[in-house]
């Protein structure tokens, strides 16, 4: 049995078996943004703000959704379920690091790690599921606006946001109990939250195969979702440029851009952190690329549909004027 001292006063109790040189580890430290106080008080501010920007403009998305009437269609009830989503991947990272900060601490117990990896993947692969699901709602809207209300029914719409949500479900599972069932040699993680291409590096395990099974599942459930994403707007720009009302066009450009912006975000950024070779990593960068994929997409989303949308924008504004907002709460309420 050792006892450990690190930096910053934490003590790590690990229990070591000699034999074959693994150890038992209860807790792991994560990056710091800075060891200077001053700058850690800088950083827990600065997150402070961007989380509660981040949960306003969500909630709001999510409440203006559920008050609005108009908005009481398939496009909107999905993107209340991204809404959620963001909700709950940015409150995974965020407010632990907020509190080591505040504490001067990094550490996080080995089931906090677990539960930090496991929602992570859950929620960020909910959203690429969620955002597949979109790109299908628009082509149906757009190229056969007909059948649409046929297709897109009410129970339509909830099975496919349950197979978003169960497929987020497994692939958390899944990834998860892979990445745990190694062992340790190292309780140090060079990230601010519990990442798995940082925890990888720190089993005692032949990673070869734990990494390749890791990354192709992954290609070839990001690669899968984003081909059809992309061949699905092929479809739609070609129906929508042979539109020959111009008004027409500029609506379905206002609804479909907004979506390929988040989807390109979401997937450039968690292609570069998860898919990079390992010889090629930077602390540098895979610190900056962290805060871009776990904090900017769930508080640009909000930004992106509300600024391209006329409906959430007029839901909005009906939400925050007093009047209208004492309206839609006793309509949606009282019958």
């Amino acid at each position: 049995m050792s006892i450990f001292l690190f930096p910053s006063g934490n003590v790590q109790l690990v229990i070591t078996n000699n034999t074959d040189n693994t150890t038992s580890v209860t807790d792991f430290l994560l990056l710091e943004f800075s060891d200077v106080r001053e700058l850690q008080y800088l950083q827990f501010f600065v997150f402070l703000v961007l989380y509660l920007a981040t949960v306003t403009g969500n909630l709001l998305i999510i409440i203006a959704i559920v008050l609005d009437h108009h908005l009481h269609a398939p496009m909107y009830f999905f993107l209340m379920n991204l809404a959620m989503v963001d909700l709950g991947t940015i409150s995974v990272t965020i407010p632990k690091s907020m509190v080591n900060s505040l504490l001067n601490s990094r550490l996080i117990s080995y089931p906090g790690c677990v539960a930090q990896v496991f929602f992570l993947l859950f929620l960020i692969a909910s959203d690429l599921a969620l955002l597949t699901v979109m790109a299908h709602d628009r082509y149906v809207a757009i190229c056969n606006p007909l059948q649409y209300e046929v297709i897109m029914n009410q129970a339509a719409c909830m099975q496919m946001v349950a197979i978003a949500w169960a497929s987020g479900l497994l692939y958390g599972v899944i990834h998860t109990s892979s990445t745990f069932a190694n062992s340790f040699c190292s309780n140090v993680v060079d990230q601010f939250f519990c990442e798995i291409p940082q925890l990888l590096k720190l089993t005692c395990s032949d990673l070869y195969l734990v990494e390749v099974g890791v990354l192709a599942v992954s290609v070839i459930i990001v690669l899968g979702c984003f081909i059809f994403i992309i061949v699905t707007y092929v479809h739609i720009f070609t129906a929508v440029l042979t539109m020959p009302s111009v008004q027409g066009r500029q609506k379905a450009f206002s609804t479909c851009l907004p979506h390929l912006t988040v989807v390109s975000m979401l997937v450039f950024t968690g292609v570069f952190v998860y898919l990079r070779p390992a010889s090629k990593s930077s602390p540098v960068l895979d610190l900056m690329f962290a805060v871009i994929y776990s904090v900017v997409p769930p508080l640009m989303n909000p930004l992106i549909y509300s600024m391209r949308n006329k409906e959430i924008k007029v839901a909005l504004w009906k939400m925050l004027n007093p009047k209208h907002c004492c309206k839609n709460i006793l309509a949606e309420f009282i019958p």
